[in-house]
């Protein structure tokens, strides 16, 4: 498999706008120019969408333990091949017997790329950020690099996987609001809404609640939640997985 992505910059904050994975035929191997000509044509070669919370990822022969500006890296216009980290492994594990010669397209709820942004001081300015996204205020990160327009978004592939986490803070009512607007959006599309839950909650609440596990996990739910989400896309479109 391969990863491909797209940064950009705005104020010292660095996100990542695009991002692509791409399951070969064989032994193939595409390049960013190779990954364009395929995005031509979208509706054939993406199979859907995965919706996580934030990126964690560096080009090919960088790391996240800084920032990208930091080890000298400059940001230009244009998709690079991205470094390889435990959801690239896991991604390739799930996705390399039914998504042969497909791109997944990859989106988050936040394109803001750093680490353990959860829980920090990041996410009280995300949700006043929110707020503030259907005005002309201000915002404190980049409107348009790092949230997504939900009303006015693309997406295409026959389905949309929600993997964007569950342990939402309940006093981000704008966050838990925001990721069950775009949950909604996407059905509304007629796209095929996808996650995984628990006994915490049933379906119907997890879509209203916007409880949607994600698949990298620590602890005795690293395996779990692993293995379902690998069972999930053993079919094109993926299924909904309840973890009992």
């Amino acid at each position: 498999m391969q990863s491909f992505g797209k940064f950009a910059t705005n104020f010292g904050h660095e996100y990542l706008v695009e991002h692509y994975v791409y399951t070969p035929l064989e032994e193939e191997k595409i390049s960013p120019k190779e990954l364009e000509a395929l995005l031509k044509n979208r509706r054939k070669t993406i199979a859907g969408t995965l919706f996580l919370y934030n990126p964690v990822q560096a080009p090919l022969g960088y790391n996240t333990e800084s920032a990208l500006s930091a080890q000298g890296y400059e940001i230009e216009d244009g998709f690079v091949e991205l470094a390889e980290n435990p959801l690239f492994y896991l991604l390739a594990s799930a996705l390399k017997h039914t998504y042969k010669g497909k791109l997944i397209e990859i989106k988050y709820l936040f394109n803001y790329n750093r680490p353990n942004i959860e829980p920090t001081p990041i996410l009280e300015e995300f949700e006043a950020d929110i707020e503030k996204l259907p005005t002309n205020l201000l915002t404190r990160y980049d409107r348009h690099m790092n949230y997504q327009d939900t009303p006015n978004i693309r997406l295409n592939g026959k389905f949309v996987f929600f993997a964007c986490g569950h342990k939402h803070d309940r006093h981000h009512k704008n966050i838990i609001a925001y990721a069950r607007g775009l949950s909604a959006q996407a059905q509304k599309l007629g796209k095929e809404v996808v996650f995984m839950y628990d006994n915490n909650c049933d379906e119907t609440e997890a879509k209203e609640s916007a409880y949607f596990l994600a698949p990298l996990a620590t602890g005795k739910f690293k395996d779990i939640r692993a293995n379902a989400f690998k069972e999930a896309f053993k079919t094109n479109p993926p299924t909904i997985q309840k973890i009992l």
